[in-house]
């Protein structure tokens, strides 16, 4: 199969159209930094052969390589052609002829995840506490919680002094355990923005009866105020107890009561997944701790929390069909699902009973 060059003008059209398109930034995860300009899957070109059937299932999708303008770009999708990739595509002039003259009008692969979130957070009001302002609480005693909604490697990094360790996705099935009085002042962290925002409004849709806040900045905010990060895996959440999962159930009905949410069965999703015509991905939103007991054949472990901020670095093709995996309670899918179809997305949701005999492969 042959490969070719695209201009940038190309590619701004081809963001724009219907078709499905898959875009990977090939340089390293140092020089990408947070997000590609593009807001685009990045897979560095070390790990591109190894990993690309991973976040493109089907060889046939358009997909364009971006790399830092040096050549890298062509000779990996020459070499990935002779493996049998049938539409492969190169950006002439890589990233810095993306990004010349300015990003600000361009469009991009994926919603940035920040201008998403300060738009809900404008558009829900949602409220917000800083750094000094939570020091003066604690200070006077008050009863305030802080919840880290970012993956559990990322909290034992570094994280606000007694913070509790709870990804995005489980904040709604965890609560009740974590927050037993009403009377408990909530705050959610995370690094910066985009996951305290969404963590925080999930939780005022969903209708809790604490007053629920993010932290401005989250850690950046803390140190920012001169004040110390603490490290390690001090406090985390465990299994949800029965009455966190009934407290949990009643509360999702009320974040989700406007989704028109599409529920599938498992014979569906299978065929949407072997659906050569259309992309799909097959993803459990469970923990990786949960995925590692028991999985569905053919699904990737997608810590939920991740989808909800930073959908590119798993979902690199853009017009895919996105199938979320969860247990019988459907906590964590439905709260996906409720942020993702606000992006764009067609979500199939599979509940399944992983307590059953029956058990799916074993990772």
């Amino acid at each position: 199969m042959s490969t070719q060059a695209i201009s940038k003008a190309t590619l701004i059209d081809w963001l724009g159209d219907k078709a499905e398109l898959a875009v990977l930034d090939i340089r390293t995860a140092e020089e990408v930094g947070y997000a590609s300009p593009l807001f685009a899957t990045n897979l560095p070109a070390a790990r591109l052969d190894a990993e690309i059937d991973r976040f493109i299932p089907r060889r046939v999708v358009r997909t364009v390589l971006v790399d830092d303008g040096k050549g890298a770009a062509k000779v990996a999708a020459e070499r990935l052609a002779g493996k049998g990739w049938q539409s492969l595509f190169y950006l002439g002039g890589g990233i810095p002829a993306w990004i010349e003259g300015g990003v600000e009008s361009l469009p991009t692969f994926d919603i940035p995840g920040v201008p998403f979130v300060t738009k809900v957070r404008d558009e829900k009001g949602t409220p917000v506490v800083s750094a000094s302002e939570l020091k003066a609480l604690r200070d006077k005693g008050e009863d305030v919680i802080v919840l880290d909604s970012r993956t559990v490697p990322e909290y034992s990094r570094e994280h606000v002094p007694d913070a509790v360790s709870v990804p995005g996705a489980e904040l709604l099935l965890r609560f009740k355990d974590l927050v037993p009085s009403a009377d408990t002042k909530v705050l959610v962290s995370c690094a910066g923005l985009p996951r305290a925002i969404l963590g925080a409004q999930t939780l005022i849709d969903a209708g809790v009866p604490n007053f629920v806040a993010y932290l401005d900045d989250g850690t950046k905010g803390w140190t920012n105020a001169g004040l110390t990060l603490e490290t390690g895996k001090t406090r985390a959440y465990g299994d949800a107890s029965e009455a966190a999962k009934a407290f949990a159930a009643k509360h999702v009905e009320a974040l989700s009561k406007d989704d028109s949410l599409l529920f599938i069965d498992r014979a569906t999703a299978e065929a949407w997944a072997k659906d050569e015509s259309r992309t799909t991905y097959y993803l459990d939103v469970r923990t990786p701790e949960e995925f590692a007991v028991s999985h569905l054949p053919g699904t990737i472990s997608s810590e939920g929390g991740q989808l909800l901020g930073v959908a590119y670095r798993t979902i690199a093709v853009r017009g895919s069909r996105v199938i979320l995996v969860d247990d019988l309670l459907g906590v964590r899918a439905r709260t996906v699902a409720h942020w993702l179809r606000r992006r764009g997305y067609e979500i199939g949701i599979l509940l399944h009973d992983f307590t059953a005999a029956e058990l799916g492969a074993v990772a």
